[in-house]
């Protein structure tokens, strides 16, 4: 019995040094190397800043790409999803409705041409980024409210799409914040 007593308290000791001073140092340092020092990378634009890289905003203007839909309105201090499950009745109508709405500003398209992340929010409600095809999706709408060439759009599209995790893990994807800000750039060059 006393040994297991003994055992006990050395392995408190370990996990207490290991997990109240050795992780929150090492957090605290790794914090230190990251682009944003800890603090998220923030996007300046003219000064100021606009927005970090790994919260998504939102953007209903025609003449900007829209991101993925947020459970949480992109509110980062409720980060969430919604937690309805793909037969709950106010989900399918949420998505039927996000895709009533991209096509009526995309009338070229079809339902099928739709990709999910552009009609359902992400597990945290904060997701920055879109897929490739949802960015390529909105390429004619965009370039027609801005009166741009498509071809000008579609560039900056592939400019601003960043390929998997180490060339082989998850999906493409382009960041809506950072695409917008090089969309405004255009209008200024």
């Amino acid at each position: 019995m006393k040994k297991y007593i003994i055992q006990s308290i050395r392995l408190t000791v370990v996990l207490m040094v290991l997990l109240c001073v050795i992780y929150p140092l090492v957090v605290a340092f790794a914090g230190g190397f990251s682009k944003g020092k800890g603090g998220g990378e923030k996007i300046v634009k003219n000064g100021k800043v606009v927005g970090y890289a790994l919260l998504g905003q939102s953007f209903t203007k025609p003449e900007y790409f829209w991101g993925r839909p947020s459970a949480v309105g992109y509110n980062a201090a409720g980060s969430g999803g919604s937690n309805k499950g793909a037969s709950n009745q106010d989900y399918l109508k949420d998505v039927s409705n996000r895709v009533d709405t991209l096509l009526k500003y995309h009338p070229y398209l079809k339902r099928s041409d739709i990709p999910a992340d552009m009609v359902t929010a992400s597990g945290s409600g904060l997701d920055p980024n879109i897929s490739e095809q949802g960015a390529i999706m909105q390429i004619k709408r965009v370039a027609g409210y801005r009166k741009l060439d498509e071809r000008t759009v579609a560039e900056l599209v592939v400019k601003n799409t960043q390929g998997p995790l180490m060339g082989m893990f998850g999906p493409s994807s382009v960041n809506v914040l950072k695409l917008n800000l090089a969309l405004d750039e255009l209008k200024i060059k």
